[in-house]
């Protein structure tokens, strides 16, 4: 349960239909095994101690007392395991019977919730046994144990205050207004269903749109546990199709026809800060629930979830290429409104040959189209310097020239050793003043070009860059918009091979292709003039690196060591631990020290997720400490 994670299970048992003593037995075999997974929370499907097709059996009084009977029999062998189990039996209370999940935990029976929704349509017809317990709220005596019954219940456990549970059980997931949805507002941010959903042609798919649809909307994991093809096969057939889901993400899916245990870790410390995210996350309709406490041993739940390292790049070919083209059109169209709205049909850029200022040209390019603006009216300006090498020069004028840009070429050494002199600066010390002298004077460069032609400067800034704050104030930290502003570093690339990828034009094609494959470099110090000899990534570190670290800690909040030890599996076979750790520790410290540069940002378009407008997503003061995430990063 360390860091958040719970490993949960859904599980269907072979069953005979009204043999309470088999599907005792069968439902107790399968929790050694579930057990021994070390799943922590278990569900079993709807009237699984009875099975949901006893249809009138349901009126048989030795078939009710003997599910009462199995239910105590399961509570006192529950303190064998370090679990919550949910299981689901028909239960007589005060001459009405109702279908009722059971929460049990460590020899507790810890509540009774009734189904609420009763479907009584084609192939349904339970409301001709149960009644709905939608007014249900009472206790009632089990073995001796007096437990609460209704279904506004939340259970918490005492070890890891983030694991709230809730249940509802089969149609109440299909209705429009689903008790879950009361739950999650008052708390709960697991719901667990027990279910008998029949199988026919298309159901299938529905049913797990539904559950993947509605835990992300209700900002909770779903545990859905379906009965199996031992019921009943009469009129119609039971799939055992088990889902669980994490805010809209399938986790584990069962085939169909299934009898067996699916298991997954659940994040609940990520559902938690997605809701602290969301304010609206409130209704004046929440009411009194009953919290009941349950416990279970702290200790760490072992992974075997996918962790993506690179969050901000789909894996798959088709969705990549349909997410590159959402992102380039949202840059080109917050372009194509700035421009419109000032009147000008001026653009500068300074095209370096690299991918981000390459991404700004491009997105310029479309931007112009949009509009039916000459491309002549986008002005490339190469500024070599001290480092610049003939690669990234020959690649910057290539492309200016091919997409039909107005090309500017403007040598900044005599400009910058003239500023050397001017503030006293030794030309032969190669220190952040001669770095970052080079990449103002470019900037200053911008800026007069733009009032004289009557244009804006484009940003080519990127979003990777700005959480280091590896850019030069007021140098390629200030435009006067930034196309790039929220794409990370590992996205970049993919855009601009996107273009590649999809432009008729071949030569432009090739040129794209072989600025992807040169090095990340600032090129501010002095080289032969064909070796890169200044790499980012070997001063700052690994991008995919800090893009994972910057994913976490902003989209999720997670904490210092939860970042560190997913990026261990995520990085698995490529970073070892140390480089791990040193990479995060040079992420925080830069990360909070950098704030003013983000304080102060140009206007840019939002694209995902993340994002660091002072405007917008990131309200953060540029003087505070980074002492505690530091903190917890040494003492690791």
């Amino acid at each position: 349960m360390r860091d958040g994670f719970i490993k949960v299970a859904a599980v269907t048992p072979n069953l005979k239909v009204a043999d309470v003593d088999y599907n005792y037995k069968k439902i107790v075999e399968l929790l050694d095994i579930a057990t021994s997974q070390k799943n922590k929370v278990i569900v079993f499907p709807e009237l699984c101690l009875s099975g949901y097709t006893c249809h009138d059996l349901f009126m048989q009084d030795r078939l009710l007392d003997e599910c009462k009977n199995g239910l105590i029999k399961l509570a006192e062998h529950s303190v064998n395991y370090d679990s919550i189990i949910f299981v689901g039996l028909p239960i007589d209370i005060e001459g009405k019977l109702y279908n009722v999940a059971a929460a049990i935990n460590k020899g507790k029976i810890l509540g009774l919730i009734p189904k609420h929704y009763l479907p009584n349509y084609n192939e349904f017809y339970e409301a001709r046994q149960f009644f709905s317990g939608k007014n249900l709220n009472m206790s009632i005596n089990i073995g001796g144990q007096i437990v609460p019954v209704g279904e506004k219940i939340v259970f918490t456990c005492n070890e890891m205050s983030a694991l709230r549970i809730a249940a509802e059980i089969c149609e109440d997931i299909w209705v429009p207004n689903s008790p879950s949805i009361f739950h999650a507002l008052n708390g709960a941010n697991l719901i667990v269903n027990l279910s008998a959903s029949n199988e026919i042609v298309g159901k299938s798919s529905y049913r797990k749109q539904l559950v993947s649809n509605h835990s992300a909307k209700i900002i909770s994991g779903y545990i859905y546990a379906c009965s199996g093809p031992s019921e009943s096969t009469q009129d119609v057939v039971y799939s055992g199709h088990n889902l669980i889901a994490e805010n809209g993400r399938i986790l584990a899916e069962s085939k169909l026809f299934f009898e067996g245990i699916i298991s997954a870790e659940l994040d609940m410390k990520r559902l938690d800060a997605e809701r602290r995210r969301w304010t609206t996350f409130e209704s004046s309709e929440i009411s009194s629930y009953l919290k009941v406490n349950f416990s279970l041993k702290e200790e760490q739940t072992k992974l075997t979830r996918f962790i993506d390292p690179h969050p901000f790049v789909p894996k798959d070919n088709q969705e990549r290429n349909h997410r590159c083209e959402d992102i380039i059109n949202i840059q080109a169209h917050g372009l194509k409104k700035r421009l419109e709205h000032i009147t000008t049909k001026t653009a500068l850029i300074g095209v370096s040959g690299g991918l981000d200022s390459t991404l700004a040209l491009m997105v310029t390019v479309k931007a112009f189209d949009l509009l039916g603006y000459d491309r002549k009216g986008i002005i490339g300006v190469t500024m070599p310097g001290f480092g610049t090498t003939s690669r990234t020069y020959e690649n910057a004028v290539k492309l200016i020239n091919c997409i039909g840009a107005t090309f500017k070429e403007i040598s900044i050494v005599e400009a910058v050793n003239v500023h050397f002199k001017d503030i006293g600066h030794d030309k032969d010390i190669f220190d952040v003043t001669y770095e970052n002298s080079q990449a103002r004077e470019r900037t200053q460069i911008l800026m007069d070009l733009a009032n004289k032609y009557n244009g804006i400067v484009i940003g080519t800034g990127d979003l990777s860059e700005l959480a280091l704050g590896w850019a030069t104030y007021n140098g390629d930290h200030m435009s006067m918009y930034a196309v790039n502003v929220s794409i990370p570093k590992t996205l970049v690339k993919y855009l601009v091979k996107y273009f590649a990828d999809t432009i008729e034009d071949k030569t432009i094609a090739n040129c794209l292709n072989d600025i992807l494959d040169t090095p990340i470099s600032p090129e501010l110090l002095p080289t032969n003039g064909k070796d890169i000899v200044q790499k980012t990534e070997d001063i700052v570190g690994p991008y995919e690196l800090h893009d994972f670290f910057m994913y976490n800690m902003l989209r999720h909040g997670s904490s210092p060591r939860k970042i560190y030890r997913l990026a261990q599996i995520a990085f698995l076979g490529i970073y070892d631990e140390t480089t791990i750790l040193k990479w995060e520790k040079v992420f925080y410290k830069r990360f909070f020290s950098q704030q003013f540069k983000r304080s102060c940002l140009p206007d840019g378009p939002k694209v995902g997720s993340i994002a660091i407008s002072p405007r917008g997503d990131l309200r953060m003061p540029s003087d505070a400490s980074a002492s505690i995430w530091l903190k917890e990063l040494e003492n690791l």
